[in-house]
Parts: C-alpha cells; structure tokens; sequence
C-alpha cells in the first residue's frame, strides 16, 4: 500500500526516537516528519547522500519538516559536508552553490560588497548584500525584516548543510523570498573530535581553522573559529575576516530539545576596487579606479548573534517549536563619492555609519490528523522581527573622517502569520495549500535639520496576504509530477530607500513589487543511483523595483513597471560506474522588462529589454572519479558556464559568456585516532579573462567587474577523534 506516494507511508509512519533513528537505512528517515527546520538535523540522522545518491537525501525547506528531497512538491536541492569541503577554502558560498539549478551566485573578488546572489533572477539589482532570497542558519533568518540579508556572516567550515529552495512554496517564508536558502550547522559526534586546518592560495589567501565537536552527556556541541586574510586579486581589494560559530543542544529528553546558537564575525579590512569601464576592464582588469584609493573606498563591519530554538514534541502527532534571537551589527563604509558632491547642503556624504540592533521570536505548531485515505499534516505560526540603527552620513575627506551629514534613526518592524496543509490524499496523489499574512513598518527620523537641509522623517507601511497552492501526481515509487502557484511580495529595504534623487532624505515612495509564482516540475529516478530533477517556472512582478542610478558606491531606486521571468531548471546525478559519477545543473533564465518605462536618464526603456544582471543561462557539470586502487582518493574535472548579463536597463552594453574548466584533487587517510585531509584545486586552468558580475545601471559607466584568471588552491586539515 502507499507504494506510489511516499509522502502517505510518512505521514502513516508515525514516529521514532532520535536514538532509534540513528541506526536507520537512508529511506527510514522519511519517519521524522514531524521535525523542525531548526531541529532536523539532530533528529533525522541518516546520512545525507552524495551527489549520486539525491534520491535519499533530507530536507526540511519545503514544509519545514524533515523529509527526502525527492518527495518534496518542489524545486528543492541541497548540498553536503564532503561537497563543501571540495568546493575550495570554505569562505564564499560561490564555491558549492553553482551546482544548484536555478541560484546564480556571483564571487565579484569584492569582500565589501559581498557576493551577488540571485535565485530564478530576482534579486540582481542588489549591489552589495542578498536580496529576493530569505537565508536562514540553524531556524534563525539571517535577513533582516526589510529584506536584505548577508551571506558572508555563514560559517561554511561548520556547515553540515545547504539547501535552496525555489518557486511559490517560498513565498511562505514572508518578505522577498523568491527562493529559501537554509543552511545547517553540524552536530558533533558520539566521540568528541578536534580539528584543525589550513588553506592557502592565489592572491594570499590564507584561512586557519579550528573546531570542536561532539557528544557529553546530554550536551552535544559544535564550536568553530576560522581567521581568513587576502591580498585580494585587484588592486584595492584585500580583506580580513574572523569568525566564531557555535551550536550547543541539550536534550532534557526524548521529547525536548533546547539548541544555542552564537555567531561572531569581524571584518576590520575590506576594500572596494569598484567597477570598471570596458575600456579599464581591456586594459587591466586588475586595476582599480582612482576614486578607490583616493577616498579608500571599503569597509569596517562586526556583527554578533545569538539565537534559542526550543523543540518539544508534544505527542505522538503534533509539536511545538519556539525560537527567540537578537544580534547587532557595525559597519563603516567608506564611499567613493567626489568632495564636491558629498558638501552640497542636502548630500549625505561619503562615509555611512550603522549601528544596527536587531532581534525576532517566532512560534510554530504542527499537527497530524487522519483525512480520507490519508492524513494531512496542519502547520501555523508567528513570525515576528524588528531591527532599528542609528545611520550617520560624514565627510569622507579622502579617507578621513569629516563633518556630520546625516543624522537619523531608522526602524523597521516585520509581522507574519502563515499556515500550511500538506495532504497525502491517496496512493496517486498529494496537494499542499498555505497563506501568509505579512506586515512590514517603515519609520524614519531625521535629526539633521538645519536651514538648508529640511526634516525628512517618515513612515511607510506594507502588508500583503500571500496565498500558496500546489498539486502533486505521483504516477510510480520512482516519479513525481508537480504543478504550484503563489503570490509573492518584496518591500524595498532600507538602503534601498535611503537615498533620493536630489540628494535629500529617504525615499519613501518606492513601493512594494507583487509577484505571481507557477511552477511545473518533474522528479524521477532513471534507474538505480540516476536521478532527474526538472522544473519550468514563470514568474509575472508588477511595481518592479529597479536601480535608477548608481555611482561611487551610492544607488538610487525608482519602480518599474511590470517584469516577466521564466525559465528551465534541470538537475542529473548518475553513478555511472562503480568508480565514476557526474553531476549536472542546467538554468535557463529569460528576464525582461514588460512594460516602457522612463530611464533616470530620460531615455525610453524598451519592452523587452533583459533586466540587468541577469544570467541569460548557466550550466554546472562535474565528472569525479574515485580509483578503488587508491582508498581515499577523489579526483574530479569541474565544467563551469555563465552567460551573458546586460549592464543597464538599455541594454547598452552587455557580458560575454564564459566556460571555465576547474580540476580538483582530493586524499583522504585514517592512522588510529587521527584523519588527515588534502585537497588541491586548480580554477579556471585556462587562465580566462571574463567578468564575473556587473554594476547595473552605474552613472560612469563602470559597469564591469572582473573575475580572477587562472587560480590554485590547497587545503590541510587533520582531526583526532577522543
């Protein structure tokens, strides 16, 4: 019975305790369903598969329970702990995340800026930070409640985990999640482990590590610190970067667990080369523009966080999770902004102060409950998030500080209450349906006041009712069909009101862009150890919110029109042999503008014009070999495609496609109570010059930032098991 929905036999399965699941054969994972996204990982542990073994593999996004990927009613992948290790030093989420269809993430060699990351295309336009994706470590959002998150704070040397999910199933998530990207931490080991390791390469990359990890009592603890410097590829683009992440769960019993999560980042060091000009970019891609290191352009930025989860199972079908974090976060940005410019009376200057406080509670419960043939698992909680900073605007007297510009507090305040039902409704089909409600509250008050410089204090507010649908065919054990629909919401941030045209206080007109999510996808297993995942997903945004102008690290933004995005994604893991097996991820991504609109300019932007900083495809394909004659080898050739991005909303100019080929070299040995590691990788062997990403719609036309050619890394790391 139930041999065709595998979603029926989990909800039917019932429940076992976390020591009875450590022993469990990959598909008994399927058992933990009532698990939280926070919890899943202690609880459901079955090991998380290899690339070739996707079918099995455990995630949590999709209902925010434990189950296989594969069951899932939605485009979700994710990756694991012996990828991310292979991936390179373990310092950008570019290493590992370009194996996940549909998620371009673009490593602009800019630590002040941190990386472009963009899922089915939204959130391209965000010059620095992550837009339109919701991240989440360890069941604590790492967006902040306007939208705008920050992948450099993610510890990838402790990360067990990653997945990403896209398409309507994430507009649940609230504010701005055109996709879901959750990263897990991993819990320590029965035997107590410490481990220590080194990575060098190109540039002066170093990164030194250490980590503490495993089992006391009802204590299970992961502890990790990393120290990363580089001289940076370009001129102008060295940074520094230490961090500490801890994880700490204490089980007081089968059915209560309590999980502490700190996270502690400083980066003293970060400068910013800016783009170039085509022309810069000819010449010498390595350069940085004057204004760079005239007005030492870059940052200072720390954050500290700490975060609660409880999870309790309250009976044999229902639970209970409660969280609760607060964090703060100090940056110093230094602009490039002409003097002249930063000492008209209704400029803001060329160096912005934050002092951020933040914090959030949330609450979800989770029942199962016979229906029909089957049962559906209910689900609703409370979000709730706040944040306020003090932002102050000074001179940037070439690298000095000078008089005050800007003096306001600014506050935003995030309210959702969502609810989902997922049906197993017979051995043929499952549906799943959910609503979000969501509030978000704007508030501005500006104490720089004077003649010339009038109050800009204000308050905007948004709200939103989202709701989700989604149908699924299951027409054997080894293959599913699903169909979803939702409706999507994105305020502007912040720092994407912070600026108006002429100078002067927030912007407080931008509106929220309204999306509406479909989604088409097919899951099948070939045959035994060949999995196939496809999705087709369009996506219609009206009130778009687009780059009006940017120019020495300052952008404005105005709303556009209406978009239209759609696209192909296609995932491939096969073991081809006992010795090979490959891996493919294939994007396809046509975004565009639907409506004419007025440029900043005063230029008509066409109909039809690519939206900037779009990746038009994207391919990923790795062919790795692991010899049986020598244990513990891993050898692998990495194919690497981007395509080509224009560079504004005239679509004036645009990338060149590029295909990269990587190689990399991994051992592994076992003597008594140690593990020793190497790894060499080679990137880019061709030695390739290309743009990995673009500044859109830049006033100077300094569009254009360069990838790195041709770089080596090598990676040493030994771990002694008590």
């Amino acid at each position: 019975m139930f041999k065709k929905n595998p979603a029926m036999r989990t909800l039917m399965a019932g429940t076992t305790t976390p020591r009875q699941e450590t022993n469990m054969n990959p598909l008994n994972t399927l058992r933990c369903t009532r698990l939280t996204a926070a919890m899943a990982l202690a609880w459901a542990a079955a090991p998380i598969a290899t690339s070739a073994q996707t079918l099995s593999e455990v995630v949590v996004t999709a209902n925010r329970e434990a189950q296989r990927s594969f069951d899932a009613p939605a485009a979700i992948q994710g990756i694991g702990r012996e990828t991310i290790e292979a991936a390179g030093p373990q310092v950008n989420l570019s290493e590992a995340i370009n194996r996940i269809p549909g998620v371009t993430v673009l490593n602009r060699q800019n630590y002040a800026q941190d990386l472009q990351l963009s899922i089915r295309g939204s959130g391209s336009r965000a010059p620095f930070g992550i837009r339109g994706a919701r991240l989440i470590v360890d069941g604590i959002p790492a967006t902040m409640p306007d939208g705008q998150g920050q992948a450099s704070t993610i510890s990838l040397p402790s990360a067990e985990r990653i997945e990403v999910l896209r398409g309507p199933l994430a507009q649940l998530y609230g504010n701005s999640s055109a996709g879901v990207l959750q990263v897990f931490t991993a819990d320590g080991p029965e035997r107590p482990e410490l481990r220590t390791s080194v990575d060098l390469g190109s540039d002066g990359l170093r990164r030194y590590g250490l980590q503490a990890a495993g089992q006391s009592g009802a204590l299970n603890y992961v502890v990790d610190v990393s120290d990363f410097q580089t001289d940076g590829w370009r001129v102008n683009s060295a940074a520094e970067r230490q961090h500490l992440n801890a994880k700490l769960r204490w089980a007081f019993s089968e059915q209560t667990r309590l999980t502490l999560v700190a996270n502690v980042f400083d980066q003293p060091v970060s400068g910013d080369p800016l783009g170039l000009t085509r022309e810069q970019f000819e010449a010498d891609p390595r350069q940085a523009v004057a204004n760079s290191t005239l007005y030492q352009a870059g940052k200072d930025v720390s954050q500290s966080q700490l975060g609660l989860v409880l999870d309790h199972r309250v009976d044999a079908a229902s639970s209970l999770t409660a969280r609760v974090y607060a964090g703060q976060r100090d940056l110093d940005n230094r602009l490039s902004i002409p003097l002249f410019v930063q000492t008209a009376p209704t400029a803001a200057g060329g160096i912005v102060q934050l002092d951020r406080s933040y914090s959030g509670a949330g609450l979800r419960y989770t029942r199962r409950i016979p229906a029909g043939e089957g049962q559906v698992q209910l689900s609703a909680g409370l979000d709730l998030d706040r944040m306020s900073e003090q932002r102050r605007g000074y001179i940037n007297n070439f690298g000095v500080q000078g008089d005050l510009k800007r003096d306001e507090d600014d506050s935003v305040n995030s309210a959702g209450l969502y609810t989902q039902a997922d049906w197993a409704i017979n051995e043929d089909w499952s549906a799943v349906a959910g609503l979000r409600l969501n509030r978000v509250d704007f508030r501005v008050k500006d104490h720089f006041i004077n003649g010339t410089n009038p109050d800009d204090s204000g308050e905007v507010d948004f709200s939103a009712t989202n709701p989700v649908l989604g149908i699924t065919r299951h027409l054997s054990a080894d293959t599913n069909v699903y169909a979803n629909v939702g409706r999507g919401f994105e305020t502007p941030t912040l720092t994407e009101i912070a600026y108006t045209a002429d100078g002067s206080g927030p912007n407080l007109s931008l509106r929220s862009a309204r999306s509406t999510h479909m989604e088409l996808g097919l899951k099948t297993k070939l045959a035994e150890g060949h999995r196939l995942d496809v999705a087709l997903f369009r996506i219609n945004t009206s009130d778009e919110i687009v780059v009006a102008s940017s120019s020495g690290g300052r952008t404005i933004y105005t709303n556009a029109g209406s978009t239209r995005r759609s696209g192909l994604e296609l995932a491939y893991s096969g073991q081809l042999a006992p010795e090979w097996r490959t891996h493919v991820a294939l994007s396809t991504l046509s975004a565009k503008f639907a409506d004419a609109f007025a440029s900043s300019s005063g230029a008509t932007v066409a109909k039809g014009n690519r939206i900037p900083g779009t990746v038009d495809r994207a391919l990923f394909a790795e062919l790795a070999w692991q010899p049986r004659a020598v244990p513990g080898m891993t050898a692998a050739l990495e194919l690497v495609h981007q395509g080509g991005m224009a560079v504004d909303d005239l679509n004036s100019d645009r990338t060149e496609a590029a295909t990269l080929f990587n190689l990399r070299l991994g051992f592994e040995q076992k003597l008594g109570a140690w593990k020793l590691r190497e790894s060499l990788r080679l990137d880019n062997v061709a030695d390739k010059a290309y743009i990995g990403s673009v500044i859109a719609n830049d006033g100077n036309r300094r569009f254009f930032e360069p990838a790195p050619g041709r770089q080596w890394g090598l990676g040493l790391s030994a771990t002694y098991t008590f």
